[in-house]
């Protein structure tokens, strides 16, 4: 088994994945309270503005609710991938996570957490991680967890962009 990977907070369920087949991006430092960064997580309307992996998202947040999305095919450049994961932690300002129930017609189980740290009154550390659950995780990793990395290292940047322009008043 890899050693465990280095994650933010202590409201992520990452203890309990297997370090094997769970994507880690780095950490971002952002010069923006944490309340700035979840409202930019929380706008899935301006995803398209800002986010170059899910360009477009809409979802009511509440516990269970579909996220519909469309995400970037880095596997498949220039074209889009749709899909539908469910809301399965909201802890405002901290954490924000969805899910892909193992299914059988779909036997490839997920979540995605992405984590808030507020390191001060004007600092949050961002990172997102995605668990690949289930008997066929180790599967899923080997294909898509180099691409994985890379778009949400993307995100991540972006979102540092978004919130430290938005918290500069530079844009609204």
């Amino acid at each position: 088994m890899a050693p465990a990977a280095q994650v933010l907070g202590s409201s992520a369920p990452v203890a309990t994945y297997d370090p094997s087949t769970l994507v880690v991006s780095d950490v971002f430092e952002i010069a923006a309270p944490a309340s700035v960064v979840w409202d930019v997580l929380m706008d899935l309307a301006r995803y398209g503005e800002w986010n170059p992996f899910c360009v477009w998202a809409e979802s009511t947040f509440e516990i269970g609710a579909p996220l519909h999305m469309r995400l970037v095919n880095y596997t498949n450049p220039g074209s889009l991938q749709a899909g539908t994961e469910y809301i399965c932690a909201v802890e405002p300002h901290r954490l924000l996570s969805w899910e892909l129930p193992f299914h059988e017609a779909w036997p490839y189980a997920a979540r995605r957490d992405q984590i808030l740290e507020e390191v001060g009154p004007e600092l949050t550390r961002y990172q997102s991680t995605d668990a690949f659950l289930g008997e066929n995780a180790i599967h899923v990793m080997r294909f898509s967890g180099e691409w994985v990395t890379r778009a949400f290292n993307d995100t991540g940047r972006a979102l540092k962009l978004r919130a430290e322009a938005l918290h500069r008043g530079d844009i609204s």
